[in-house]
């Protein structure tokens, strides 16, 4: 198969994988901030902050990601006045790019908020109970015991999360972003080709997954041997 085109526009499919990154990066940043709280809410034992959170994380994991996307464009694009900054090739308006992110990282948050409820409750009881006996307060068991704890349990799935975000940044396409699913698409809308610059895009999506998940499971058996020595 000829794939002569990408001598000419090898810098749409670079630049899109740059602000497929970015968007991922940040987004599951803010997700997995914002899925921390909201694990912490659905243990409280304040019964608002635990239907916040429940409504929330239903809602958010219950509709369609790409209907998140639109609404929140919808709602945010007017409220945003912000630049247009080149990235490679590819002109990136943030008044679009800032929308977009919001509805990633809200729909991520939710199901972080479960990753990290589930590595919670992993955890033995006799440490909150131990905890307890030693005089810290709840906070601080949180803080100083359980969530470090934790860590070994949310890790793997956090990062499972991260790769299905390189994947769903795609959705942003929708709304005009100039990420690597918008960058093959003008490239096919220039070049007349129909079906090689997706099978180059599917394939930087499947280099950046691959990668990931071999240096995340490389992480996970350093962090798993250093916890049995």
């Amino acid at each position: 198969m000829d794939y002569s085109f990408l001598t000419v526009y090898y810098n749409y499919f670079i630049s899109g994988t740059l602000v497929t990154l970015l968007i991922s990066l940040i987004t599951v940043v803010f997700g997995t901030i914002l899925g921390v709280l909201l694990a912490l809410m659905k243990r409280s034992e304040i019964k608002p902050f635990r239907w916040f959170a429940n409504i929330y994380i239903e809602v958010f994991r219950g509709t369609p990601m790409l209907v998140q996307i639109m609404i929140g464009m919808g709602l945010l694009h007017n409220v945003f006045h912000l630049p247009t900054t080149t990235i490679g090739v590819l002109d990136i308006d943030f008044s679009r790019l800032v929308p977009g992110i919001i509805a990633l990282s809200l729909n991520s948050g939710a199901y972080v908020a479960e990753i990290v409820r589930g590595g919670i409750n992993a955890v033995d009881k006799g440490q909150f109970e131990a905890s307890g006996s030693l005089g810290l307060r709840p906070t601080q068991t949180m803080r100083y015991v359980v969530l470090p704890q934790a860590m070994r349990n949310i890790i793997p799935p956090l990062g499972n999360e991260f790769i299905t975000l390189i994947k769903d940044s795609s959705l942003l396409s929708t709304i005009g972003i100039y990420e690597l699913m918008n960058s093959a698409q003008i490239v096919i809308n220039s070049s007349f080709i129909a079906l090689k610059p997706l099978y180059v895009a599917a394939s930087i999506y499947l280099i950046l997954t691959f990668s990931t998940s071999r240096l995340l499971k490389l992480w996970e058996n350093k962090m798993s041997k250093g916890y049995q020595g």
